[in-house]
């Protein structure tokens, strides 16, 4: 039987610890014949990453020892922590940041030197050279002053001296070794500039003897101003590959050298109207691969999912689409090619196809059983909408989806604005619980994708320059409003809510614009010019391209910083915030609640010691959903199902009285 109720109240299977009870989620892979590494993010361990192994279809094991966690803070993102040559196992440590050895049956031991100050000296995104003798990655040097960043070849064996190969320049990225080991080539780029903005692409002569490696003839071969590359590869032959937006989306070229005018010369391979590439927040990320025989595989999504392309070398392409929504961390190995593949229905698994059958899908290793009835998915629904400037901006929405609930004939859901990260970021049609969270309990979703976004073109990626705080909320507003326009939710309970850079729009669109009754930043930026001056390197030019120059543009960054607008605010807030945050420090949350509290407005501010920027640990996730779902029972006028302690709400009285229920 149906139960009546109003939207919101109702119970749902999808528990707030549902999400981390046995949660491990996978952010990278590797393949060495049969065998197959991958990480995993547990939060139910403090959020500790874990590698575990798997040989065939052997059982999984774990790899590191208690006490151990491959994650690494170069640009506090992070990103390619780990990496493996010939099953030995090169990892950096989150607790010292020193880089570790790990051979098979034995104990973990450091190969960089202990620093001076901890974690001063910090390593990501590596390379062990053919004879195994050096491991080529990324450090950071943390010694007064900004952090310098750097190529440098690391004895493998923990015996001798740290050499540096390449420096110099603000930032450095993705070192490939060729397949020879003579030649490097690695990614650069300066302030102002982010890498999605412009890099470069160079190639080096790499040598060593007995004592030292060098490199020699460093030259450019690609890239340069208002040129994006990422994730370069080596074929068979000396080719190679990089992933290039010149022609407006990050596809797939080879670089054949300079021209006689000295200009790069690059070949494109595949040429598609999507991006194959991905903005490089973190290191590591692989979305085409190339075997040894000179097949090259990539992905892209298109329309409603993924496609897998595979060419073998001279022959022609075939494109295969995947029941998936989205493929990443490509590796290729033993005819195989293997990804970690995010579908709309359930958890992300790792998958393999035969390159010669790729629609042949076989799972390495699937999400959780989760149990639940199919009935109670929402699914993604893209959707473009109308903005501002006569513009058209995209979103998925999610319906609220229990079929055991109806709500009060004549009632409209309440509806949640997701306002993503980055903000050069994009949302994702990929099933996930935390958005399960609120529409199986009658809440409306919507995941913007506001202009800045990626996954639609360079240009609709530029849009947010010198705009962000603008577009970003007009397009927030938007969809809001366009949903009301189609009575799909109720006016009176339009919340929105954001993490980080989505916390800023958050903020923003609450102080300065009057669309929204409610919200929720998470660990969100309330002071634009404080970010600039105290955030950390990777980040702290980010803002001269998406708001002005700093500090020349300091009125600007003032008018747009929410803080600066807290008269405009008069709807309640809940503010969550990782009290460890080196992206997004915690003072800029103390001084909203600040502000809140001497306006009197209604908000909540919860704090979390260990906590980064975002949550990993497994009782800070559920404390935060709660207390969130609690907050918005109390400002909707809905009692949530469920036995949910109450939170501090500042100033409660001055919320409106309590709708009757039933």
């Amino acid at each position: 039987m149906v139960i009546v109720a109003p939207y919101g109240s109702w119970s749902s299977p999808v528990s707030a610890d549902l999400l981390v009870a046995g949660a491990a989620s996978v952010n990278d892979l590797w393949v060495e014949g049969d065998t197959t590494w991958w990480s995993e993010l547990r939060p139910q361990e403090a959020g500790r990453v874990q590698l575990v192994r798997q040989v065939g279809d052997g059982p999984p094991t774990d790899v590191l020892p208690e006490g151990f966690a491959a994650r690494t803070r170069v640009h506090e993102y992070g990103g390619g922590a780990w990496w493996v040559h010939e099953g030995t196992v090169f990892f950096a440590n989150w607790g010292d940041q020193r880089l570790y050895r790990l051979d098979p049956g034995g104990e973990p031991r450091p190969i960089t030197p202990e620093p001076e100050v901890e974690h001063a000296l910090r390593y990501a995104d590596g390379r062990v050279t053919p004879d195994g003798r050096w491991v080529v990655c990324v450090r950071e040097r943390h010694d007064g002053g900004e952090p310098q960043n750097e190529i440098v070849a690391v004895p493998a064996d923990g015996l001798g001296a740290v050499h540096v190969l390449a420096g110099g320049r603000d930032f450095v990225a993705a070192p490939r070794l060729s397949r020879d080991g003579r030649q490097l080539a690695w990614l650069t780029w300066d302030h102002p500039d982010m890498p999605w903005d412009s890099t470069e692409l160079w190639v080096g002569h790499l040598t060593d003897d007995a004592l030292e490696v060098g490199l020699h003839e460093p030259r450019r071969v690609a890239g340069g101003a208002g040129e994006s590359l990422v994730q370069p590869e080596w074929g068979h032959h000396s080719q190679l590959f990089v992933l290039s937006d010149r022609s407006g989306w990050w596809n797939l070229y080879r670089v054949d050298g300079v021209g006689p005018d000295g200009t790069p010369e690059l070949t494109a391979v595949v040429s598609v109207a999507a991006e194959i590439g991905q903005p490089a927040w973190v290191f590591g990320q692989s979305r085409y691969a190339v075997t040894t025989d000179g097949t090259v595989v990539c992905t892209w999504s298109a329309g409603a999912g993924a496609v897998l392309r595979v060419q073998p070398e001279g022959g022609e392409a075939v494109v295969t689409p995947l029941p998936f929504v989205s493929l990443g961390a490509l590796r290729v190995g033993g005819g195989h090619v293997t990804y970690l593949a995010s579908s709309g229905d359930q958890e992300p698994v790792i998958a393999r196809s035969p390159l010669a059958d790729p629609e042949d899908v076989g799972v390495v290793r699937p999400g959780r059983d989760l149990d639940l009835d199919p009935a109670v998915v929402a699914h993604a629904l893209p959707v473009e909408f109308p903005t501002a400037g006569g513009a058209v901006a995209h979103a998925y929405f999610y319906p609220p989806v229990n079929p055991a609930y109806e709500a009060p004939v004549g009632e409209r859901p309440p509806l949640l604005v997701l306002s993503h990260g980055g903000p050069t970021a994009a949302a994702s049609p990929a099933f996930g619980l935390a958005v399960q969270f609120w529409t199986s309990r009658g809440f409306a979703v919507a995941d913007v994708d506001y202009r800045g976004s990626t996954g639609y073109g360079r240009a609709y990626r530029d849009a947010l320059r010198d705009s962000w705080g603008i577009v970003d909320v007009d397009d927030c507003c938007a969809v809001a409003t366009w949903l009301v326009d189609r009575d799909l939710v109720d006016e009176r309970r339009l919340a929105i809510r954001g993490g980080s850079a989505g916390g800023f729009t958050t903020l923003a669109a609450l102080t300065m614009r009057e669309v929204f009754s409610a919200g929720a930043s998470h660990y969100g930026v309330a002071d634009l010019g404080a970010l600039a001056r105290d955030t950390h390197k990777f980040e702290s030019r980010y803002l001269d391209g998406l708001v002005g120059p700093w500090p020349e543009a300091e009125a600007t960054y003032d008018e747009r910083s929410p803080i600066n607008h807290t008269d405009g605010l008069d709807c309640p807030l809940i503010i969550l915030q990782g009290l460890e945050d080196e992206v997004v420090p915690p003072s800029q949350a103390e001084m909203m609640v600040a502000a809140l509290e001497a306006k009197g407005i209604p908000h909540a501010y919860l704090a979390f010691p260990g906590e980064q920027h975002g949550f990993r640990q497994a009782t800070t996730i559920v404390a935060a959903l709660t207390a969130e779902l609690w907050f918005y029972g109390r400002v909707f006028g809905f009692d949530p199902a469920g036995d949910i302690e109450p939170i501090t709400l500042r100033f409660e009285e001055k919320l409106a009285p309590r709708r009757t229920q039933g």
